[in-house]
């Protein structure tokens, strides 16, 4: 591609002018920076995979079970109820990796995004193992159908169909709950027969993507690379080409010993095209900031490796921003950080706030539909109502009783005087009210409600009890 031309934004650097996939074959890569990611890499996939599996005083450490809507979040319970307590935590989670990419690009996808952990990391580490480097891959995918590549595509097949297969196991028990999983193990496969598909499925969508769809899934289905060119902006910390080191007045060219590339004009760069041959998302990053990029910082190290073998300074690809490249700026907290950051703090102190105010224990009571109030002996009126207890705790909850806070009466159970709610489940009844005439003040009074476990208020809630209009 000549310098200056811009045709590479018209279309993805993935799909040929056939219209055809170009499959990409990253050479495998090597430096500073990706002994950091292989770092942070192995320790987040340890706190995925075992993260549905540890437990905090009783309680899933991770679950997003969505079908019985109940979620555990750092093994906090998050119930129906706290439905609003989840929302704010999601707007936090997506402002922080807003803030991320403002200040440094799209450094999430590169570093901490499961898709990019488990495809590099994992699948294309097997790859390498199976396959070769870059060019064992093209000439092995080039040769015809032999013994040596059936073994190496069966065994690579075979291998990723397993790894595809745990993966789902691990994400079915995010879903159901751990405990849950190894009791479908135990029962086996036929006793549960709907979850074995639904693993199945699983694992075939796992497959697909780090089998085939690969980087497309960054490039065409997440939502967050179209995202960045929002966000990003000249003074956002990029993985950059230095043009201005790396063209000078005449452009990269090739390198020769004993040659002044100062003198002729020339820049930096060499055009050894490295840099492509190690991006995962087989795009140039000398094109400047493109949305397929995820920041992996591949092509930096592959760009520093080459740089101190021809004697000429590091950095030609680095984290910098435009302004740094253009300007020579340096990074500075603009008004657009300060905003995101203020609006984190915010949050995140309601969060906290909305946390320590909230109940082990939540109570609804609601009278009966379609039930008007009776009128006994002795001016007596009765409502007849439903309740909900719901345990948000890991303990079980004993002797549960209710009295009235708010206006003289009793309150009488369908079944039993007390009761009690087991850990992290849910109680319903039926209970009667009854209140005497003269103590009412309206046709609608609002009454207030104590729960109590073993004579102790663990909770109050309200609801509405009913007379007749006129009764003065």
């Amino acid at each position: 591609m000549e310098q200056g031309q811009e045709n590479f934004r018209d279309s993805i650097g993935t799909i040929n002018q056939e219209g055809k996939r170009a499959w990409v074959y990253p050479k495998k890569p090597s430096g500073k920076f990706y002994k950091y990611r292989k770092l942070v890499s192995y320790f987040l996939l340890t706190f995925l995979i075992l993260s549905p599996f540890i437990k905090i005083n009783g309680n899933q450490f991770l679950m997003f079970n969505v079908l019985e809507r109940r979620f555990n979040i750092f093994g906090f319970p998050f119930w129906p109820q706290d439905f609003h307590l989840f929302v704010v935590s999601m707007i936090i989670g997506v402002i922080f990796i807003a803030l991320f990419t403002v200040a440094f690009g799209r450094i999430f996808c590169g570093w901490m995004c499961p898709q990019t952990i488990f495809m590099e990391m994992v699948f294309r580490r097997i790859e390498y193992w199976i396959d070769g480097d870059r060019g064992a891959q093209i000439r092995l995918d080039k040769q015809p159908w032999n013994a040596e590549k059936i073994r190496k595509r069966i065994l690579k097949w075979f291998v990723f169909f397993i790894i595809s297969f745990l993966i789902a196991n691990v994400f079915l028990a995010y879903l159901i709950g751990s405990d849950r999983l190894f009791q479908y193990v135990i029962d086996g496969p036929l006793a549960h027969i709907s979850t074995i598909v639904s693993l199945l499925i699983f694992t075939a969508v796992f497959y697909f993507i780090f089998a085939w769809f690969r980087e497309q899934v960054c490039i065409i289905a997440c939502p967050y690379g179209r995202m960045q060119g929002v966000l990003l902006d000249n003074k956002s910390v990029i993985v950059a080409y230095d043009h201005k080191r790396g063209e000078a007045e005449n452009g990269r060219k090739k390198f020769r010993k004993n040659e002044d590339r100062k003198a002729l004009g020339n820049g930096d760069c060499i055009d050894c095209h490295q840099c492509v041959n190690v991006c995962p998302t087989g795009i140039d990053i000398r094109n400047g900031t493109q949305l397929e990029c995820v920041n992996c910082t591949a092509c930096i190290d592959e760009c520093d490796a080459i740089m101190e073998k021809v004697n000429l300074p590091k950095g030609l690809i680095r984290y910098a921003s435009e302004d740094n490249i253009e300007k020579k700026a340096k990074f500075k907290f603009t008004p657009r950080l300060k905003g995101y950051t203020a609006v984190l703090i915010i949050l995140t102190g309601i969060l906290v706030g909305m946390l320590f105010l909230r109940n082990d224990v939540e109570a609804n009571i609601l009278r009966l539909p379609g039930q008007l109030f009776q009128q006994k002996e002795n001016n007596i009126i009765s409502n007849v109502y439903t309740y909900k207890l719901v345990n948000k705790t890991s303990k079980d909850i004993e002797n549960i009783s209710f009295k009235l806070m708010s206006h003289d009466g009793k309150i009488e159970l369908v079944s039993h005087l007390k009761f009690k709610v087991e850990a992290q489940k849910l109680a319903e009844g039926t209970l009667f009210i009854e209140i005497n005439k003269a103590a009412l003040e309206s046709d609608k009074d609002k009454l207030k409600i104590g729960v109590y476990s073993n004579n102790k208020l663990i909770e109050t809630t309200t609801t509405t009890f009913l007379g007749p209009v006129s009764f003065r």
